[in-house]
């Protein structure tokens, strides 16, 4: 679903911060990108989101070369590729139900966001979404009440409602505990398992890629050193990283 070649990104008038990145990733993979702070982790996965601009390289998504046409392809990522950052943007004012119909800005018409209406195959859709990721006695708790934990998986919940192809996790467990790290972690493999899903997650801290990755991208200096199997890290790729 996700091919990659010779993708490069420079900062204009300064450094390559991605060089020469390729790879391939399949429906129902979990691959984990792991490397120092600086290494292009982020960057990776704002330009895998088509939130950055590339300098070279090609890219097919589903099947196709959105890389051709970057104005359409720029639209077909954001609506398929979920970006989740580290603090999901929710609407705090807000239930976690309410947020997962209404959507991100970018996923939501501005009727919807102005009227509020709600069809009641959307709301009985994102309702079960909901209660797969352990959420319903949740689903009407504001968004500001919820742990830190709970607003990440309100915030897949949001990205499967809205059709969601790929998560892309920009270091979704920083600042969690370790239950509820874990929690979202096993959540997010259990998706790519059941539904096909492509999760690409920037995991820095602990084992958490060994743990729970199906591969493991290792990035330093803009640079992709290794991608290997989902497993313990020999100490010679550690001392890579």
């Amino acid at each position: 679903m996700i091919r990659v070649s010779h993708l490069t990104k420079q900062i204009p008038g300064g450094p390559k911060v991605l060089d020469d990145i390729s790879f391939e990733i399949e429906p129902g993979e979990f691959v984990a990108v792991k490397g120092p702070s600086g290494s292009g982790k982020s960057m990776l996965l704002r330009c895998l989101g088509m939130r950055e601009s590339w300098t070279k390289g090609t890219y097919l998504f589903d099947g196709k070369d959105v890389t051709a046409n970057p104005l359409t392809g720029r639209g077909k990522v954001r609506r398929e590729a979920a970006y989740l950052e580290e603090s999901p943007v929710l609407f705090k004012d807000k239930t976690g139900l309410r947020n997962v119909i209404i959507g991100s800005v970018n996923q939501t018409p501005f009727w919807r966001r102005w009227t509020g209406m709600v069809r009641s195959d959307d709301y009985m859709g994102a309702m079960d979404t909901i209660e797969k990721l352990g959420l319903l006695d949740k689903a009407h708790t504001k968004a500001n009440k919820l742990s830190g934990g709970e607003r990440q998986r309100i915030a897949i919940a949001r990205a499967l409602v809205h059709g969601a192809k790929v998560i892309l996790a920009d270091e979704p467990v920083t600042g969690l505990d370790p239950h509820s790290a874990d929690r979202v972690l096993a959540d997010l493999k259990r998706l790519c398992k059941e539904q096909g899903l492509i999760v690409i997650a920037a995991l820095h801290q602990g084992d958490y890629a060994e743990r729970f990755a199906d591969r493991i991208f290792g990035l330093s200096g803009g640079k992709l050193l290794f991608d290997v199997k989902g497993r313990r890290l020999t100490e010679h790729e550690r001392r890579q990283l």
